[in-house]
């Protein structure tokens, strides 16, 4: 694999910011990080690794993260060299993206699973037709912009910081949208990929009752907790954030506990990078057993009050 000479990494979402630093590391010579924040994410992103750390300042409640899509277009066209950027494969970090390859006329690459450095091009793939193939796009622009899929890489730890900081300065949008109001979201914000245990429910838990239950288990085991898609978007029992699959979100926990969840491929392939997954399913033909370590075939309305009773005890 060919190093770039730089590469650079934002995210609007600073959990995920060690991982792309790890990126970065191994595809480039130098790491770049552009952080919108305060002084100590600015001192993280350094402890991380970062070699540079382009402060964009912290962003007013009113303005949006795609607003600072013109001072990111500044720097990145004075760097002038073959360049990489790595960014979170959040909503903004799509919209972005979007924005930067527009105005850069640059390659923009979502939710990408895999990436390389080539002598003349990067390299990047990510899940296709459902998750049942991996497509792979060669990215020849002199600027790249990929949005990475979460888990992509093993975040980086914090060390020693070595780096410089620069400032940046606001380049205000000619058509800047304007925030007229703000409300908070239902539910608390979770990332679950980084949860080491997960316990995931699907339609087989039948009622909120159940549902309940099995939050009682994951309280237990001190996982937490996670959906198939009919639970957050059809049933609306659980937020959007805690829903796995092909286009939710990719896990990779040393436990995953299916309760009630048919493994259909949308699902699994959220789940494939699990050490062990352990299923609970009444019809001994769900495809979640081809996948599972280990199996229970039973009804969960019995099976998960009976696991909470025992751990108690």
């Amino acid at each position: 694999m060919s190093k770039l000479q730089n590469v650079w990494v934002f995210s609007d979402n600073a959990s995920r910011l060690p991982e792309l630093i790890t990126g970065a590391k191994e595809l480039g010579e130098q790491v770049s990080a552009l952080v919108l924040g305060n002084q100590q994410q600015v001192d993280h992103a350094l402890a991380l690794g970062a070699h540079k750390v382009y402060h964009l300042g912290e962003k007013p409640a009113e303005r949006i993260v795609e607003d600072y899509a013109d001072t990111l277009v500044q720097i990145l066209k004075e760097a002038g060299e073959r360049s990489l950027v790595l960014m979170a494969a959040t909503r903004r970090g799509k919209a972005l993206a979007a924005k930067l390859g527009n105005r850069l006329d640059a390659a923009v690459f979502n939710d990408a699973c895999e990436i390389r450095s080539e002598a003349d091009a990067i390299i990047a793939k990510h899940m296709v037709y459902g998750g049942l193939a991996l497509g792979e796009e060669k990215l020849s622009s002199n600027i790249a912009l990929v949005t990475l899929a979460s888990g992509t890489f093993e975040p980086a730890s914090e060390g020693d910081a070595q780096g410089e900081t620069l400032t940046l300065s606001y380049v205000e949008p000619k058509a800047a949208i304007k925030c007229i109001e703000r409300r908070a979201k239902e539910g608390e914000g979770v990332d679950l990929s980084r949860a080491k245990r997960v316990v995931g429910v699907g339609s087989g838990i039948a009622s909120l009752e159940n549902l309940k239950q099995a939050e009682a288990l994951a309280g237990l085991l001190g996982a937490e907790m996670g959906c198939s898609r009919p639970i957050a978007e059809t049933e609306k029992w659980m937020e959007r954030e805690r829903y796995i699959g092909v286009s939710g979100v990719m896990l990779k926990p040393d436990l995953y506990l299916a309760v009630g969840i048919s493994g259909q491929i949308q699902h699994m392939v959220g789940v494939n990078g699990a050490q062990t997954i352990i299923a609970i399913n009444k019809d001994k033909n769900a495809p979640i057993f081809q996948y599972a370590d280990y199996g229970l075939i039973g009804d969960t309305t019995k099976v998960i009050p009976a696991l909470v009773e025992a751990l108690k005890g």
